[in-house]
């Protein structure tokens, strides 16, 4: 069952942490892969049951996103000198640029 599934009664009262964001995302990487997986074998009916969750979950987290504007990205996907090495500033040894 998902994790975004929380009886009536406690309905915002749930803490959201790293932890609860984390099993979502792990969740919705799970079901992506079966949504795949059903969708190669042509079974139609389970990529909907599926698409379905994952549609949840995702409205789910980006509610939760909306709702905290104070959550900063953690640092590897903060940090974008790993992945655009900068320009080196030396001059090449036969006098182009």
């Amino acid at each position: 069952m998902s994790v975004a599934f929380v009886p009536k009664r406690l309905r915002g009262k749930a803490k959201i942490n790293q932890e609860t964001v984390q099993r979502l995302l792990d969740e919705n990487d799970q079901l992506i892969r079966c949504i795949t997986e059903y969708m190669q074998k042509g079974r139609a009916v389970e990529c909907v049951q599926y698409q379905q969750i994952l549609h949840r979950n995702i409205v789910y987290l980006a509610t939760i996103a909306d709702a905290s504007p104070d959550i900063v990205p953690s640092s590897s996907s903060n940090s974008t000198s790993e992945e655009a090495p900068a320009p080196s500033t030396t001059v090449n040894g036969d006098g182009g640029m």
